[in-house]
């Protein structure tokens, strides 16, 4: 198959999962027991990834964990990912992920998004709304990690933090702004 065939491809079968038509994502839509698994590999990896994530998500009022969260694009792009809500260790609701972008931009990426509430007043902000839109509703800061891979949990300040990682670690210079984050049901 040509590259842009297959390209071409990928990007309708990204539109059916992101729900252009209402019912093809329920259709795609993972179980929850899929994405709990999921989540639970995600964290695994945020640990094993970040000096300091552990005690991070101890401390943290809530954790979203979107495990995937897929980027197509040619020209005009989007992304979708599902997730879970944590509290306690303990999934409290199913989320997903979608944005859009116009701009250059050519082929498929996938990534993790890691997203902490540090406080309850964050987290009660977030489950208020129905569409929470990030930069809009709420501002998640984009953590980095320094020397030697560890974050100072005594530096982060900010009521929500979140983590972006790819197949080879932590990723930089990336945004989530635009971002609506929206509960599920499964």
């Amino acid at each position: 198959m040509a590259p842009k065939s297959l390209l071409l491809n990928v990007l309708l079968a990204f539109a059916l999962l992101v729900g252009i038509g209402g019912s093809a994502r329920e259709a795609s839509a993972a179980s929850a027991y899929e994405i709990d698994a999921d989540v639970d590999a995600a964290l695994g990896r945020f640990y094993r990834t970040v000096g300091g994530g552990r005690d991070l998500v101890r401390d943290a009022a809530a954790v979203l964990v979107f495990p995937s969260v897929v980027k197509a694009g040619m020209g005009f792009g989007g992304e979708y990912g599902e997730g879970a809500l944590r509290r306690g260790g303990y999934t409290e609701g199913y989320y997903n992920t979608i944005s859009a972008s116009v701009g250059f931009q050519l082929g498929v990426q996938a990534r993790t998004v890691i997203i902490l509430f540090m406080t309850e007043s964050a987290l009660a902000s977030f489950q208020r709304k129905d569409g929470w839109k990030v930069g809009v509703d709420g501002s998640v800061t984009l953590v980095t990690v320094g020397v030697g891979g560890a974050v100072d949990t005594n530096q982060i300040k900010k009521p929500v933090i979140g983590f972006i990682l790819d197949q080879k670690g932590l990723m930089y210079n990336l945004t989530l702004e635009g971002s609506k984050i929206s509960r599920i049901d499964r």
